[in-house]
C-alpha cells in the first residue's frame, strides 16, 4: 500500500508537472508568436504599426543627426544615441506614421518643388510581426529614384512584400535631394569648412552603417544585406558598387533602370553653383561668404533657386566625381574590375527613355560632353532603317545611352567576376494610356499601383487579380534574390527559371503579365544589334561621363 501510494503520488506529481510545463510552453509559444510592435534599439524603443497580421512598419527612425543649420551641405553625422536616450528617458517613441520627406525639387512638369523638410534623415523598417533578435533574416535596403531631385519613400511601401514573404526585413532610406544633397564647388575639396561634396550619397552610406549596427533588433542579419534601387536609386546602387568606403555594408545588389546621368567634376558645376547662389540672393563675394549666406537662407528661398531654369551645361544637381568617395566614372570602374564582388540583378524596361526627341538635340542636352562628331556616329549606329519609325529610332537611341545599356554593361562586368541576372521588363503601366513600357513601369506593379506626382505625392490605383498575380511573381523573384542570392530559389512555382547571364550565353528573363494561374514571363537571348549598340555606347563613356 505504501509503495502503491507513493507510486500513485509520483505519477500524479509527474502528470501535474507535465501539465504545468506544457501549459507554460503553450503560453510561451503564444507569446513568441504574438505580434511584436515595439523594438528596442538599446538607445530607444520604437512602436510600429501592425499593417498586416504578419507585418509591422516602423516609420521615420532617425539614422543620423539632423543636417540643419551649420550642418547644411555637410556629410551626415552618425546618430547621437546618447542624445536620443536622454531625450526620451526610456519612453516608447511613436513610429506609426510616415515622417516628413526630404525637400523636393521640381519634376520638370511645370510644378514647383519645396515641400518637405531638411530634418529628414530617417529610415522606414518593415519587419515580420514575430521577428526577434537572433532570427538572422535577410535584409533589403531600398534607395528611391527621382533623378536625385525628388522622391518620397512613402510612395513605395513594402508592407505587402513582407506580408507575402514574412522572412525578410526591408528598409527604405530618405536622403537629401537636389541642391540640398548635391551642391558642388571645387573649393569644397580644399576647404571642408565650406561644405562637403555628394552629401546625398553620403546620407545613403550612413543609412547602410545604421543598418549594420541596428538591424539585428528587428530580426535582420547585417551579414546578408541586399541594396536595391530604381532610376536614380539604380544609379545610386551602381555608385555604391564602385565607391570607396562601402566594404561590408552590403552583400548583393539589385539595380533597376539605372539612370546613366553624367557625373561632372566639381569644376564643371561652378556655373550651376553661381547661378543657384545668385537666385537665392547669395551671389556676391567669395565662395566662403556665399556659403555663409546660403546657410542662412530659408528653405523656400533655396527651393525657388534650385527650381529656377538654368540653361547651361550640367544643368542639374547630381553626384560628382570628387576623387575621394567617387573616385572615377562608374562605368570606367566597372571596365577595370574595380567593384564589389557581389551577386547582381539588373535590368531595364522595354521602351524607356528620359529625353526622347531628335538625336542631334536630345543627346547633347543630356550628355553635354558629346560632340558633333559623336552625334554623327550615333546616327550611323541608329539608322532609321533599323526601326519601325523615326520615333522608335529616337527612343532607342536616347533610351539605351540614358538607361538601358546599363543592363549589358553591368551584367557583363559582374558575370566575369561573380554572377549576374538580367531582365527586360515588358508590361506597360496600365494607367499610362500607352502601350509602350516606359520608365518606371515596374514601380506601378510592385508598389500597389503607385503613380508619383508633385512634391512627394502619389496616387494608388486598385489592381486587378491578374495584375496582383504578376506583382506577386515579381516580388517573389526579388525576395528570392535577397534571401538566396538567386531569383530561382524561392520563386513561385508557376514562374520560369531565370538563368544566369554569361558572356557565352546572354540570356535574360522577359518579365510580363500572364494570368492569375500562369506566368507570362519568358526567356530571350540578348539581340545581337542591341549588344553591338551598347558596345558603341560603352565606347563613349568618357564623353558621357557616366
Amino acid at each position: 500500500m505504501i509503495n502503491g501510494f507513493f507510486t500513485m503520488t509520483l505519477w500524479v506529481t509527474k502528470t501535474a508537472t507535465y501539465c504545468l510545463l506544457y501549459g507554460g510552453f503553450l503560453a510561451l509559444s503564444s507569446l513568441s508568436s504574438a505580434p511584436k510592435t515595439i523594438v528596442d534599439l538599446g538607445y530607444a524603443q520604437y512602436k510600429g504599426n501592425l499593417t498586416f497580421p504578419n507585418a509591422v512598419a516602423f516609420l521615420g527612425l532617425p539614422f543620423a543627426e539632423p543636417p540643419v543649420g551649420n550642418r547644411r551641405w555637410r556629410k551626415p553625422l552618425p546618430l547621437d544615441t546618447a542624445r536620443i536616450r536622454a531625450e526620451f528617458h526610456g519612453k516608447v517613441v511613436d513610429a506609426t506614421t510616415y515622417p516628413d520627406f526630404c525637400v523636393q525639387g521640381t519634376t520638370g512638369g511645370g510644378d514647383a518643388g519645396g515641400a518637405g523638410t531638411e530634418d529628414c534623415l530617417n529610415v522606414n523598417v518593415y519587419a515580420p510581426a514575430t521577428a526577434k533578435p537572433g532570427d538572422k533574416l535577410p535584409v533589403l535596403v531600398y534607395i528611391h529614384g527621382g533623378g536625385y531631385t525628388f522622391g518620397n519613400p512613402r510612395n513605395w511601401p513594402f508592407d505587402h512584400w513582407v506580408h507575402q514573404s514574412p522572412n525578410v526585413v526591408i528598409v527604405s532610406v530618405y536622403y537629401r535631394l537636389d541642391s540640398f544633397g548635391f551642391l558642388a564647388h571645387p573649393d569644397f575639396l580644399a576647404d571642408h569648412s565650406l561644405g562637403d561634396l555628394n552629401v546625398g550619397f553620403e546620407d545613403q552610406t550612413e543609412a547602410l552603417r545604421w543598418v549594420q549596427k541596428n538591424i539585428h533588433a528587428f530580426g535582420g542579419d547585417p551579414s546578408r544585406v541586399t541594396i536595391n534601387g530604381e532610376s536614380a536609386g539604380g544609379s545610386s546602387i551602381e555608385l555604391h558598387l564602385v565607391a570607396e568606403g562601402q566594404k561590408g555594408l552590403f552583400h548583393a545588389a539589385i539595380a533597376q533602370s539605372v539612370y546613366r546621368t553624367p557625373l561632372p567634376s566639381p569644376t564643371q558645376q561652378v556655373p550651376l553653383f553661381n547661378f543657384f547662389s545668385k537666385q537665392a540672393g547669395c551671389g556676391v563675394g567669395t565662395v566662403s561668404s556665399q556659403m555663409a549666406c546660403l546657410r542662412r537662407a530659408s528653405v523656400s528661398a533655396l527651393a525657388r533657386a534650385q527650381d529656377a531654369p538654368f540653361n547651361g551645361s550640367y544643368n542639374a544637381f547630381h553626384p560628382v566625381v570628387d576623387g575621394k568617395v567617387i573616385t572615377g566614372l562608374p562605368t570606367a570602374s566597372l571596365l577595370k574590375g574595380d567593384f564589389q564582388r557581389v551577386p547582381l540583378l539588373v535590368g531595364a524596361c522595354s521602351n524607356e527613355t528620359l529625353s526622347g526627341g531628335p538625336i542631334e538635340s536630345s543627346l547633347p542636352k543630356f550628355f553635354p560632353g558629346l560632340t558633333v562628331e559623336d552625334i554623327a556616329e550615333y546616327e550611323k549606329q541608329y539608322p532609321v532603317s533599323d526601326f519601325d519609325s523615326a520615333t522608335q529610332q529616337q527612343q532607342v537611341a536616347t533610351g539605351e545611352s540614358e538607361l538601358i545599356c546599363a543592363r549589358e554593361i553591368m551584367g557583363g562586368a559582374f558575370a566575369e567576376k561573380t554572377k549576374a541576372y538580367t531582365y527586360r521588363y515588358n508590361q506597360p503601366n496600365p494607367t499610362s494610356g500607352s502601350p509602350a513600357v516606359g520608365h518606371a513601369a515596374e514601380n506601378w506593379m510592385m508598389f500597389l499601383g503607385s503613380n508619383t506626382g508633385f512634391n512627394g505625392t502619389t496616387t494608388f490605383t486598385k489592381m486587378t487579380p491578374t495584375e496582383s498575380a504578376f506583382a506577386e511573381e515579381l516580388i517573389a523573384y526579388w525576395l528570392s534574390f535577397v534571401r538566396a542570392g538567386d531569383p530561382n530559389t524561392h520563386k513561385l512555382a508557376r514562374s520560369p527559371s531565370w538563368p544566369e547571364y554569361t558572356a557565352a550565353k546572354k540570356t535574360r528573363l522577359v518579365l510580363q503579365q500572364g494570368t492569375p494561374d500562369a506566368s507570362g514571363s519568358v526567356l530571350e537571348s540578348e539581340p545581337d544589334r542591341e549588344t553591338e549598340r551598347c558596345a558603341f555606347v560603352l565606347s563613349k563613356v568618357l564623353k558621357q561621363q557616366n
